[in-house]
This record gives C-alpha cells, sequence and structure tokens, in this order.
C-alpha cells in the first residue's frame, strides 16, 4: 500500500513524522458535483527514513499490504460468513434461520471491534518512506 505524504519532522533514531491527508470517501472532488464539502483529516504517522528526506519533503510510504488484507477480511468476510453459516444452522435445527442469522452476524461484528481494538493498540504496522513525490 503506498501514500503520498509530506514529512513534518525527522527523529534522531532514523524515522519521521509523516502527514497524511485523507480524503473523504467521495474522493475530494466536491467542486465538480457540489457535494457535501466534507472536511479532509490530517493523519501523522510515524516512518522508516532510509532515503534521508527532510522536513517538507513529499514523498512516498508504503506499508505491509499483510495487515490492511487481514483486517478487510476480519471486517467484512468473517460477518458475511458468519451470517450465512447461523443461518443455515438456525434453519436446519430451529426453522429460525434469519433470527439466528442475525444473531450470528452480530457476534461477528463483536468480535471485528474487539480486534481493532487489539491492533489500535498494538500499532503493528510499519511505514517506510520508499522515495520522493516525482521523481
Amino acid at each position: 500500500m503506498q501514500q503520498l505524504v509530506r514529512v513534518r519532522t525527522i527523529h534522531e533514531d532514523g524515522t519521521a513524522t509523516v502527514m497524511h491527508i485523507r480524503e473523504s470517501a467521495c474522493s475530494g472532488d466536491c467542486h465538480k458535483c457540489s457535494g457535501c464539502g466534507a472536511a479532509k483529516e490530517a493523519i501523522l504517522l510515524e516512518a522508516v527514513n532510509p532515503i534521508g528526506a527532510k522536513p517538507g519533503d513529499l514523498v512516498t510510504v508504503e506499508a505491509a499490504t499483510g495487515p490492511v488484507l487481514k483486517a478487510a477480511l476480519v471486517m467484512y468476510m468473517v460477518p458475511m460468513v458468519l451470517f450465512f453459516v447461523g443461518y443455515a444452522l438456525g434453519a436446519a435445527l430451529f426453522q429460525q434461520g434469519a433470527l439466528a442469522g442475525c444473531l450470528a452476524f452480530f457476534l461477528s461484528i463483536g468480535l471485528a471491534v474487539v480486534y481493532d481494538r487489539k491492533v489500535v493498540k498494538k500499532q503493528n504496522t510499519t511505514y517506510t518512506i520508499t522515495g520522493f513525490a516525482g521523481k
């Protein structure tokens, strides 16, 4: 996963604080569609700085895609699969497939929230500055 960021500060340990501007879900083209004008959000990240970028430089950072794909699996696929498994079991055992499917779905949402809190607490994503923008 690659993102374009601006270097804010450099640290003694070879890392840098970078700022990424997160666009709204509509991609920020509000002038084209007279949309909602959603506010952009600035996110600060710590990144390894092997290329010697300086404050103010526009650079690209990369993060491993493994944790992102794992989070997508937990957040999207697990609830869907558990809904269908719950539906099938509920229909076969109790003739209440819809109720069992909904209960399994809400259980999976609870599991996803617990997983999200664990990931946020762990902060295991490592960002690396890979190059200067436009070069």
